[in-house]
């Protein structure tokens, strides 16, 4: 039997001891190497996620604004075909022709003019009113007002119209002057102003031209106001009780946007 001398032994349990221990730290070293790459993949993954997350609501925020920008263009269609109406309705000057059924003298006095629908009636030379009933100075008075709004004078517009209405009360104009008074408060963002306006124009003037279009600009001013339960509720009265209308697409419009059924 071999017999083995106690130094040699424990010198060969120092020796195994100490490979143990450089084993021990190189797993150690790998483990820490393993932890350092499981952190950076991590980190990726919530990069890649991140990413992701704002691409989809990049994604999202693009249609949003590009049906939000087709509301407010068909809005802006819409107030330019009232403005266009407006416009040619004032600006027609109709023809002064002699009536054959009158005599001369009757016809130095008056004359006959073609409304729109090419329907003569008899307008008296000694009346400044127009076929409309509205004075010359009237009508003159609300084209400026209404130049300077196209031109985006809306400052000077708004002070225009304001005259207008305290000189002019009772013009059949009256509804389309406060229409355009409360986009020149829209359009200069004056959210607050432009509601109570076409509020007024809802309350007082409901069988004019004006009153949807009021309705519609009404419930934007409170969306623009963060007024989002009472917007929505005026979208859908329009939308359910005006359909058809270019105004209840638009509501329409709107409710999608703001992910209403």
């Amino acid at each position: 039997m071999y017999k083995i001398s106690i130094p040699l032994l424990v010198a060969g349990i120092l020796t195994l001891g100490c490979d143990s221990s450089e084993q021990l730290a190189r797993v150690e070293r790998e483990v820490g190497d393993l932890k350092i790459e499981v952190f950076k993949l991590r980190r990726q993954m919530e990069d890649t996620q991140e990413v992701s997350k704002n691409e989809q609501k990049s994604d999202q925020d693009y249609r949003t604004q590009g049906r939000r920008f087709q509301a407010d263009l068909q809005s802006t269609l819409s107030e330019l075909t009232e403005v266009t109406k407006a416009l040619n309705a004032r600006l027609a000057v109709p023809s002064r022709t002699k009536s054959p059924e009158m005599s001369d003298d009757k016809a130095s006095e008056d004359s006959i003019v073609l409304d729109r629908d090419r329907k003569p009636f008899i307008l008296s030379n000694t009346s400044d009113a127009n076929a409309s009933g509205v004075s010359k100075i009237d009508e003159s008075s609300f084209n400026a007002a209404v130049l300077d709004y196209n031109r985006g004078n809306y400052t000077v517009a708004s002070t225009a119209l304001k005259n207008y209405l305290e000189a002019y009360p009772s013009s059949p104009n009256k509804p389309s002057a406060l229409f355009f008074l409360g986009l020149c408060s829209y359009n200069t963002k004056a959210f607050d102003s432009a509601q109570i306006i076409f509020e007024q124009i809802i309350r007082e003037v409901p069988s004019s031209s004006q009153f949807l279009p009021a309705k519609l600009k009404r419930a934007q001013c409170l969306l623009r106001q963060n007024l989002k339960p009472a917007a929505i509720k005026a979208f859908r009265e329009l939308a359910e009780g005006f359909a058809g209308t270019q105004e209840s697409k638009i509501a329409q419009q709107e409710l999608d946007d703001l992910g209403v059924s």
